[in-house]
């Protein structure tokens, strides 16, 4: 009996699917949602029941501008955006079981984790939370 495996984590319009198979015999879907930019990653890609998503930022879909209201505003908008794609592919934030979060300063940790854990509020992933020395579009 095969036992249904949780989707893993992690907003634009359009999507390139381009398929592979492993040695092993599982199936590897890559999603691209924009390959007119000629991005070097997917967005997501799913190998059997499992769903990796990209890293996502706090930026307004369809655009590069970054949400308003600071930290708080920018992980709102990240969990939105994860939220978004997940759904896009059949899953959702309650599927989730590890997230990454890199900080561009490790002091706005708490109030990044105010606004996570609105998320989460049960049976939260598991996760991880580091600082970084810089973030894409300075996010």
């Amino acid at each position: 009996m095969e036992t249904k495996m949780k989707k893993l984590l992690i907003m634009f319009s359009g999507l390139l699917v381009s398929t592979a198979v492993l040695a092993g015999g599982a199936k590897v879907e890559h999603y691209s949602s924009n390959p007119e930019m000629e991005l070097p990653f997917s967005d997501a890609v799913r190998v059997g029941h499992m769903l990796y998503l990209s890293g996502k930022l706090g930026n307004t879909p369809g655009t590069p501008n970054l949400a308003e209201g600071g930290i708080q505003g920018e992980t709102r908008q990240t969990l939105e955006n994860i939220k978004a794609t997940l759904e896009k592919h059949g899953s959702s934030l309650g599927e989730v079981v590890k997230c990454t979060v890199f900080l561009a300063d490790i002091k706005e940790w708490g109030a990044m984790n105010e606004v996570y854990k609105t998320y989460f509020p049960v049976d939260p992933p598991a996760r991880s939370a580091l600082g970084s020395s810089g973030l894409a579009l300075d996010a």
